[in-house]
């Protein structure tokens, strides 16, 4: 993935030697030189990661910070400044800094430090995406969009085949009475016949069942259903 990093620094040699190495690394560059210039690009551009420094003019890197984080969490930003208290370090990162470099530094030392807060970024995007995905066999049911897919094919439910759909999967490899389906899909509330249940799960099997082998609902004799994985 080719990141878009943005470098929000006054001193013009500093940005511009930081600038190289990252192209030469394959990222995407912005530059800013001062506080103001800077959010703009952000509101603009669509950044991953910002470098900042704290003594920058129109707006210091602390104010910058703390306008990044009320447009958004999920941008990283590395603070850099000569400063080398321990009041400035605790007060980025109270304000949301990712990380904190003290000038001078090593490019290397950067680098890599862009390196692990970005890989963390990703990992942390993966796990937000997948936790609201759950995968059964070749099905994938987003809980987000109500979305169900098989095989990447995009599978139409009614709101019920898609509730009955769902809690079957989240108990997978338990078998489940038809009473214990019926009060947890229809509500305790539903005074219908069980045989819904029956009725829907054929529903079920004829839209996500391919061939008599592809079963994905196995029935349990004499207790109700269960899917296996």
């Amino acid at each position: 993935m080719n990141h878009h990093i943005l470098i929000i620094e006054d001193d013009e040699k500093i940005a511009r030697v930081i600038q190289l190495e990252l192209e030469y690394e394959g990222y995407q560059v912005s530059v800013a030189h001062t506080g103001r210039e800077g959010l703009s690009i952000v509101e603009q551009k669509e950044i991953d990661l910002v470098i900042l420094d704290v003594m920058i003019p129109e707006l210091n890197g602390m104010e910058v910070l703390r306008r990044i984080r009320h447009m958004s969490n999920e941008i990283v930003v590395i603070m850099l400044t000569a400063r080398s208290s321990v009041y400035d370090k605790v007060n980025g990162l109270d304000l949301g800094a990712n990380d904190y470099m003290t000038k001078p530094f090593e490019i290397e030392e950067l680098l890599a430090r862009i390196r692990v807060n970005l890989r963390f970024k990703h990992k942390s995007e993966l796990s937000q995406s997948e936790s609201n995905i759950f995968y059964c066999h070749s099905i994938a049911i987003h809980t987000n969009t109500r979305e169900v897919y098989k095989d990447e094919r995009n599978i139409e439910l009614t709101p019920r085949e898609y509730d009955l759909l769902l809690y079957l999967v989240t108990n997978k490899n338990q078998a489940l009475e038809r009473e214990q389906i019926l009060n947890q899909v229809w509500g305790f509330d539903y005074y219908g016949d069980t045989n819904v249940v029956d009725v829907y799960i054929r529903y079920l099997r004829k839209k996500l069942t391919d061939s008599k082998e592809d079963q994905l609902i196995h029935t349990v004799r004499g207790v109700g259903y269960m899917i296996k994985d």
